[in-house]
């Protein structure tokens, strides 16, 4: 399987307007334009005389007026620094790596590092020098002396706010003023107040809500999840019917739910239930489904690799990668599948048989048995490059 591939791969949309290959690239393809593909579309001819854009003109230096706005905002010495750091980036290096890391050392939040969030970083405590051993209280004398004091030189003209500044300036204790105003302490500062109500802390009563179910104790046991990762998953039911099972005591009918659940980031799993309360049987398939969650291979966390084949009972059907754009253009019970593992890609095709059971245990072999490019490189003792680094910039 050859991995490379040259540059008029990118360019095969524009020369060629007839029907598309079915053929499966390994690099990040254009996006589709609006409408359907094919008939009546219209593709804009590449400009070969057009000068293509160097980083220096990109990153252009300050000019005067952005210099002026920047020395409202930043003393003349932030402004220094700022130019030489300006200058000791390359435009280059801004071109080809100024993009969000994704790599697995990555910030899982999107920080500048300029500011200190007091949850997250290393707390900044008051220096040594802030401690006082003979620091005490005002007593009840010396605080009405420092009313008096300020009473007697109190404005004719004064309001509240002068009485709201002698609150704040005015002292508790004896002794050091930074021992009162930053201590020297061993304890890490107070969280702040969260302001947002998405994010409030919540009360005892909703942390232990489902701390007495059996079922999902024994649950997080087997799975290794948490009770938070267990609500975010998404659960869809596919499959309810009635089932009849025929005795010698006489018919015996049942509940029979088939469900999916995944993260929507490359988790999926298939579970089956059956009881003869529809209840029981949907909180069967549901725990079983969590329970068989495994991880899906994806292409550019979007699209699977190449074309995989299934096969259960007299379905047959076969996935093919798409690329960016082309969205999830499948029956049903795919569709779900491919929104709970975090596919955004994909077309299917399923021949001879539909039957829904067989076609989501289908759908979900044919996910679990997709071959890597590096494994197949492996195996045929070759070396595979990406090129996509060098037709795209680095902006991969």
């Amino acid at each position: 399987m050859s991995v490379s591939r040259p540059i008029r791969c990118l360019y095969s949309r524009t020369f060629h307007t007839s029907k598309p290959s079915l053929r499966h690239h390994f690099h990040s393809s254009p996006y589709y334009s609006a409408g359907k593909a094919g008939k009546g579309t219209n593709y804009t001819p590449l400009d070969k005389t057009a000068k293509k854009r160097t980083p220096a003109e990109i990153y252009k230096p300050y000019t005067a007026e952005e210099k002026a706005a920047l020395a409202k905002k930043y003393t003349p010495a932030q402004l220094a620094a700022i130019e030489a750091g300006e200058e000791a980036v390359d435009p280059e290096d801004l071109a080809t790596q100024g993009t969000v890391r994704i790599d697995p050392y990555a910030l899982e939040y999107l920080d500048d590092l300029s500011t200190i969030v007091p949850v997250i970083d290393k707390p900044v405590r008051a220096p040594e020098t802030n401690y006082d051993p003979n620091l005490r209280l005002k007593t009840e004398d010396e605080i009405a002396e420092d009313l008096a004091n300020w009473v007697q030189d109190l404005p004719d003209d004064a309001d509240r706010v002068e009485w709201m500044k002698f609150l704040d300036e005015t002292r508790l204790t004896v002794g050091k003023e930074e021992a009162e105003l930053n201590p020297r302490s061993a304890l890490a500062p107070e969280i702040p107040k969260l302001t947002d109500p998405s994010t409030r802390y919540k009360v005892a009563e909703e942390d232990g809500e489902g701390e007495n179910d059996p079922h999902l104790q024994r649950l997080i046991k087997q799975s290794g999840f948490s009770p938070k990762q267990i609500k975010r998953f998404r659960v869809k039911n596919l499959v309810c019917h009635r089932v009849v099972n025929q005795t010698r005591m006489g018919k015996i009918s049942s509940q029979y739910y088939l469900t999916v659940a995944g993260n929507g980031n490359g988790l999926l799993g298939v579970g089956e239930g059956k009881s003869a309360e529809p209840e029981d049987a949907r909180r069967q398939a549901h725990m079983a489904a969590i329970r068989n969650m495994q991880p899906i291979n994806r292409y550019e966390s979007r699209t699977i690799y190449g074309e995989v084949e299934g096969k259960v009972g007299a379905v047959e059907l076969k996935l093919s990668a798409r690329p960016p754009g082309f969205g999830v253009r499948t029956q049903s019970y795919i569709f779900e599948m491919c929104r709970c593992a975090g596919i955004a890609d994909l077309s299917a095709r399923v021949t001879r048989s539909r039957n829904p059971m067989n076609v989501v245990k289908a759908t979900f072999q044919a996910l679990r048995s997709q071959r890597l490019p590096e494994d197949i490189a492996r195996a045929r003792g070759k070396k595979l490059v990406d090129v996509r680094k060098v037709y795209y910039g680095g902006n991969v």
